[in-house]
């Protein structure tokens, strides 16, 4: 029976309508697919966010002290603060000057802040108890007081109110971050403490405050509750200074200098190369380089933010200089001709036409890499800068710690029950500041984007 010309037309509509099906009914699964896998990632980022803000954030409020507190001229026995006299030379007053500080520092300054508690507690305390009304306090709080009154000392005879932190068990204890059922041998504190902490709680002595300690101070081991991220931020800061110093004119002319105008030879390849492979090395390796370069052969101070910006600045030179590339690559070739063609020169080419188009990108993955650079713990530890160091660096050349370092830190504190939500509290800075660099690329390549 032969097939009429109808019937193979019919045949062959048919053959196509099923393949558009399946081609239909792949792309929506496709989409679907993709779609399922974006959500995922969405998800796992969000429950991540959320799972570091739900620790984080309480611990930006710290169980802090509000009482009155009399500064008592018979316990604090000092003379009247000097005062440079005319015709005095500096060294003279500064001689005089440390003489009364030492002696301020010999005063018993505990003594008031007993006195300030006892008072809020009414109660006679028998010697033995002082140890359990000390544990109410962080333990350095005796020489934020001290400081207080050098600062000021009119204040002597006056009853003033002040803000105090309470320890980090007490904070701990507060917040409910410990079982309170456990028996008292489990517990961080005496149950006289406890039972203190609670009646100073209700009574509104206690008060969740907001933590400048957590910005303004350093780390601390004596007193857990006043550990801040003043000394890392500040070796973070020194550090992406030195990076943004070096790495970014050396990564962008460097990039600019192979795409236009080094000569296409067997030498620019295994430059590229190379410079693709250091883009690909583990930060670990770039931290071995430095301590034996950097600190082994040049002398340089070992945890000091200098050395860490160097050797940040040799993992961001590869990442700078393949974007930067890739930006150049991306300019048309007719803005070159074009510019060549009404007599620029080579270098008037570049300078004036290609890199001014190219800025947006150059920006962006110049900022992205500082940002990456932020974050890098393992090349810091290499280097010695997760030694502990009590002060703010005030030149790249002092030690320091580095905020990934500082948390690091944190996170393997013996105080976990406190350093668990203060480790997240830290992260959370660490991801604002490397966000907010984010979001200035975006605004610098929405600033500076040019179109044509």
């Amino acid at each position: 029976m032969s097939i009429t010309i109808e019937q193979r037309r019919q045949h062959r509509l048919m053959t196509i309508e099923k393949s558009l099906a399946t081609r239909h009914r792949k792309e929506k699964r496709f989409r679907r697919l993709g779609l399922m896998a974006v959500m995922t990632g969405m998800t796992l980022v969000a429950i991540l966010f959320a799972s570091i803000l739900m620790r984080g954030v309480p611990a930006f409020w710290q169980a802090t002290f509000f009482m009155e507190l009399y500064f008592d001229p018979e316990v604090i026995q000092l003379e009247e603060k000097p005062e440079r006299a005319s015709g005095e030379s500096p060294s003279d007053f500064n001689q005089r000057l440390s003489a009364w500080q030492t002696q301020a520092g010999l005063v018993n300054w505990q003594v008031l802040i007993d006195r300030a508690l006892e008072d809020k507690l009414s109660e006679d305390l028998e010697p033995s108890q002082l140890r359990d009304l000390r544990a109410l306090l962080a333990s350095n709080e005796r020489f934020t007081l001290r400081n207080k009154f050098m600062d000021d000392p009119s204040l002597l005879g006056q009853t003033i109110e002040v803000k105090m932190l309470a320890s980090a068990n007490v904070d701990v204890w507060l917040k409910g971050n410990i079982d309170r059922d456990l028996a008292d041998a489990r517990q961080q504190l005496s149950a006289q403490t406890r039972a203190w902490a609670d009646q100073l709680y209700e009574e509104g002595i206690i008060r969740n405050a907001f933590s400048t300690a957590l910005f303004l101070n350093t780390d601390s081991r004596s007193s857990p509750a006043s550990a801040g991220l003043a000394g890392a931020f500040m070796g973070s800061l020194f550090m992406m200074m030195i990076v943004i110093a070096l790495s970014v004119p050396l990564g962008v002319a460097s990039a600019v200098y192979l795409e236009e105008f080094a000569p296409k030879n067997r030498l620019t390849d295994i430059i590229e190369i190379n410079i693709n492979n250091l883009a690909a090395v583990p930060s670990i390796v770039f931290g071995l380089l430095g301590a034996s370069i950097f600190i082994g052969y040049l002398g340089l101070p070992l945890s000091a933010p200098l050395v860490g910006g160097l050797v940040l600045t040799l993992m961001t030179l590869p990442t700078i200089i393949i974007a930067t590339r890739a930006s150049l690559r991306s300019i048309p070739p007719s803005i070159r001709q074009a510019a060549l063609g009404i007599g620029a020169s080579k270098v008037q080419t570049v300078f004036h036409h290609v890199l001014p188009i190219a800025l947006p990108g150059i920006l962006t993955g110049s900022i992205l890499g500082v940002a990456q650079a932020l974050g890098e713990t393992a090349p810091l530890l290499l280097i010695g800068m997760n030694a502990f160091v009590a002060n703010v660096p005030s030149t790249p050349f002092e030690q320091s710690a580095a905020l990934p370092v500082q948390i690091y830190l944190w996170q393997g504190n013996e105080l976990r029950n406190f350093f668990e939500a203060r480790t997240s509290a830290a992260i959370i800075v660490l991801l604002a500041l490397m966000l907010s660099l984010n979001a200035l690329a975006i605004w610098l390549r929405k600033k500076f984007e040019t179109r044509w």
